[in-house]
Order: C-alpha cells, then structure tokens, then sequence
C-alpha cells in the first residue's frame, strides 16, 4: 500500500478538525458518551476522506501502462 501524499493527510486532518467542531457546535452535547462517538466518528469522515483523495500520478502511470493503438497505415491504389 503507498503512504499517504501531503495532500491526503491534509485533506483528511483538516476534515477531522472542522468535522469535530461542527457537530459538537450542532449538538450541543455535553456527555462524555457523546463527545467520544462525535470524536469517532470525525475520525472515521478524515480516514474516508484521505483515502478518496486521488493520488497524483495514478492517472499518468495507467495510462502510460496501457498499449497504444497506433493507425495502421493501408495504401490505396486509384
């Protein structure tokens, strides 16, 4: 498995961190039970995030990997 880009870490860091403050800013709890499943399930959204960012070069690498079909060159005769 490759490791994550800057990108991705950023992307899934910064999606925890806002993700975290905006449902306990919207639910207003003050459990400690529903602080942990709020923390959970922010960490679950970053992980889920990181891992759709795409990867740079994947679509380089297949499509350098993939053969390409040259034209085939018939000659006529008028």
């Amino acid at each position: 498995m490759p490791r994550p880009t800057a990108a991705q870490l950023a992307y899934g860091s910064c999606t925890v961190i806002f993700s975290t403050l905006a449902m306990l800013l919207l639910s207003q709890t003050s459990s400690g039970v529903g602080v942990a499943v709020i923390a959970l399930a922010a960490l679950a959204l970053g992980l889920l995030v990181a891992l759709t960012v795409p990867a740079p070069g994947v679509r380089a690498e297949r499509a350098s990997a993939e053969p390409v079909a040259e034209e085939e060159r018939v000659p006529t005769t008028l």
